[in-house]
């Protein structure tokens, strides 16, 4: 099971001694942390708690202690865990409104620019890439437009650079498509075959796909539009923080920032460096 084919809520977790139970998560999480260099540390509990539950089960041993001692002596026990912990859930124009937003009000500022530098930060299986992409070429901005596309998890962003995703999925992404303002027929950009599709080649050339950990590592190139969406809500204000930081180094003056209705930047340390471009959507431009 995937973790995007269960509920938090649907994780059965047994009674056990909570001041046991946190030590165990804690290290678990610092021996991930320490081997492998994936840093989880300043996750929220809750949803942290109920998914590392989750891998236990899947894993077929009785505790937090178990499922630590198989991850930290099976390299592929470690990327089942980073797997249901990256939380990779997405879909084509997720949202549909905010990709109108952004097709409305930032894309005319983006045209202003010699050359568009884009960033999908924690992309997941690259979805919402593929629909940033599809916009930027119906506006005739994808020619000058290169988009980084990171996420820390490795067997997701060998899903992305693919590009072939389920053909049952097609009749929502096509009525989120056109929700979000699309100008053409969806299915022309991509293939069936089978029971998957694959999106036309010159949607992934401007595309570059990479590792990159939020939570570690550092700013790698300056940027006039950064994506997040429903990354953060998983992070504690500590960590939080951090990856404002990291975006507010990473952003050109004027950047855009796009977060989406459930992430703010209210109550973090960058509050006053942004105005919003929307406020519903969560876009803002850097002022400072």
């Amino acid at each position: 099971m995937a973790p995007s084919d269960f509920s938090d809520n649907d994780t059965f977790i047994p009674t056990v001694d909570k001041e046991v139970e946190l030590l165990e998560i804690e290290l678990l999480l610092e021996g991930v942390h320490r081997l492998y260099g994936y840093d989880f540390r300043n996750y929220a509990l809750p949803s942290l708690r109920r998914r590392i539950w989750h891998q236990v089960h899947a894993e077929h041993v009785l505790t937090i202690s178990g499922l630590q001692e198989k991850v930290l002596h099976d390299r592929y026990a470690f990327e089942r865990l980073v797997y249901s912990l990256s939380i990779p859930v997405t879909e084509m124009f997720r949202d549909p409104p905010l990709f109108k937003v952004f097709r409305e009000k930032v894309v005319p500022i983006l045209r202003t620019y010699p050359y568009i530098r884009i960033w999908h930060a924690g992309c997941s299986t690259g979805e919402e890439v593929y629909s940033t992409a599809i916009i930027l070429h119906e506006e005739g901005l994808y020619e000058k437009s290169r988009i980084y596309a990171t996420d820390m998890n490795a067997r997701s962003l060998q899903l992305a650079k693919e590009g072939i995703f389920g053909i049952q999925k097609m009749k929502q992404y096509t009525k989120n498509y056109l929700e979000a303002g699309g100008t053409r027929s969806f299915s022309d950009y991509y293939s069936a075959r089978y029971n998957s599709v694959i999106f036309n080649p010159f949607l992934r050339k401007n595309m570059i796909f990479a590792e990159h950990n939020l939570a570690t590592d550092r700013s790698f190139n300056e940027f006039n539009v950064i994506f997040c969406r429903n990354v953060m809500i998983y992070f504690d204000d500590e960590l939080r923080n951090r990856v404002h930081s990291l975006f507010h180094e990473s952003l050109s003056h004027f950047g855009v920032l796009v977060l989406g209705a459930k992430e703010s930047i209210h109550f973090t340390d960058y509050s006053d460096s942004y105005e919003p471009l929307d406020r519903v959507e969560k876009i803002y431009r850097k002022i400072k």
